[in-house]
């Protein structure tokens, strides 16, 4: 903010507006003594009551600002917590976070000042701050004296390509960096390789993320060759850019060294069947992988026809996500195979698949063998009676089920009585999905029997946590074995109609 911004006080008068730096220092390990504070406290009311000083000590902010290391320290540390309070963000050592602040040039400059007194500062976030782009070179200039930096964040901050250039150069100063994203900024595009060219063997970074950031197939390439590198990266994010789909090969090489990686997103990435190929000769490299999602590539239907057998080898996987990917009949035949012995799977997403159909009776039918899925998305999946029959017996067998998406399949309606036994016994179910789903009369006093067992059964909780209040670990015991015991009860109890 400029220093010169004039804003009423309670009393009518005028006075400065505090400078970003001053404002910042108080969480800051730079304190004074208490003593020091009080007296420097009475130092700045004394000085309140004399306009002239005041005058004077505008002037000097705007026409000879001090070196920080001349300012007072317990002065700089009184002014700067306000600032950051204004910005809804709190000042400490190891984390500047301004996240969406509408940061203004001068403030930029003004933050550059404060990097002297954070050398022992990790995380810098300025994400989603537009007036960035242009000054990020006054930030890179001084990136020597954060060499601790562990986390970077840059996203949509309209970096241009001079901003680009400047802040490869500038990686080289931080060499313990582990996360670092550029997403939403146009300009990396077809300068990725200006940008990473400092990551060399035995980097450090954990987090990559690149989210529609306009690569291009040279770029895709250059990642590719840049994966062998990264032994410690854990998350890899190449989403929303549609122009790597054909360097897919080469990236699809480059995972093959990534043994470490525990996330993947390829999402809108220009996919197509021949991709999902080369990505299943990756995948038995991948036996960390945690997440995966190929989402919204429409040119992937088919791809998994030919039984792709290496995606089942990967035992850690919690999250798969495959919405709007044009999945064919084969593709689902093929899905049954492999979904079923996904172990660990907890979240699975196979949204917006119209020609799933009928096709999808016997992978529905199948989940039951994933106890731990705590997650369902199938809506729009132009579902038919008999799939949505074979989905209902399949979920009584999903105790961890907290999320069932099933809006846009017209066949629900007139038969969510299928789901009766799975609402009435689920503990765990927190959000059910029925939008657009052509519920009859019957569905919704079905809806509302369910909705009265409920809330009784968070009244009789509550009250039982107002009865019992445990004291000890044996109390806490008993209290667990009641709590059991009022479940029990609560699920014969049938309130439906």
């Amino acid at each position: 903010m400029s220093e010169t911004r004039k804003e009423k006080s309670s009393d009518g008068e005028t006075k400065p507006q505090t400078s970003f730096v001053n404002k910042f220092f108080r969480g800051s390990k730079l304190r004074s003594s208490k003593a020091e504070r009080r007296k420097e406290g009475n130092d700045l009311r004394t000085t309140d009551c004399q306009p002239g000083d005041e005058t004077q000590e505008t002037a000097t902010l705007v026409t000879a600002k001090p070196l920080p290391s001349e300012m007072e320290p317990g002065r700089r540390m009184e002014k700067n917590e306000q600032f950051l309070q204004k910005l809804g963000k709190n000042a400490v050592d190891k984390c500047l976070d301004l996240n969406n602040c509408r940061l203004t040039t001068a403030d930029v400059r003004e933050m550059v000042t404060l990097l002297p007194f954070l050398p022992d500062l990790e995380k810098l976030d300025i994400s989603w701050n537009d007036f960035i782009g242009g000054t990020l070179h006054s930030i890179t200039e001084q990136m020597h004296l954060v060499s601790k930096l562990k986390s970077l964040r840059l996203s949509s901050c309209r970096l241009t390509t001079d901003d680009v250039r400047a802040l490869g150069e500038a990686l080289k100063a931080v060499p313990d960096l582990e996360e670092l994203n550029l997403s939403w900024n146009s300009n990396v595009g077809g300068n990725l390789p200006l940008i990473l060219q400092n990551f060399q063997a035995g980097s450090k970074i954990h987090v990559l993320e690149l989210v529609d950031c306009a690569l291009t197939s040279e770029d895709g390439e250059f990642v590719g060759q840049l994966l062998p590198m990264l032994q410690s990266l854990e998350v890899l994010d190449l989403s929303i850019n549609r122009n790597i789909g054909g360097s897919l090969d080469s990236i699809a090489q480059g995972l093959k060294r990534a043994s470490t990686l525990k996330v993947l997103k390829l999402q809108s990435c220009g996919l197509s069947q021949k991709s999902v190929k080369l990505l299943d000769a990756a995948f038995r490299y991948l036996g960390e992988l945690r997440k995966l999602d190929l989402s919204c590539n429409k040119e992937l239907g088919g791809g998994f026809e030919d039984s792709p057998a290496q995606v089942a080898t990967l035992e850690h996987l919690a999250v798969l996500d495959l919405h709007q990917c044009s999945l064919t009949v084969g593709d689902v035949v093929s899905l049954t195979q492999i979904i079923p012995l996904l172990s660990s799977l907890r979240e699975l997403d196979l949204s917006a698949n119209k020609k799933m159909g009928s096709s999808s009776e016997n992978l529905l039918s199948r989940l039951r063998f994933l106890p731990a899925l705590t997650s369902l998305l199938i809506n729009n999946c132009a579902l038919e009676r008999e799939t949505f029959t074979a989905l209902a017996e399949a979920s009584v067998h999903l105790p961890a089920l907290e999320v069932l998406s099933l809006s846009w399949n017209k066949c629900v309606g007139g038969n969510l009585k299928l789901l009766l036994e799975t609402l009435k016994l689920s503990t765990s179910l927190h959000v059910l999905r029925l939008s657009s789903c052509s519920l009859v009369t019957e569905d919704v006093a079905l809806l509302d029997g369910i909705w009265k067992l409920l809330k009784q059964i968070v009244a009789a909780i509550k009250n039982f946590q107002v009865r019992h209040r445990p004291q000890g670990d044996w109390q806490v015991l008993q209290m667990v074995v009641l709590y059991m015991q009022l479940f029990e009860v609560l699920k014969q109890y049938d309130s439906t109609p």
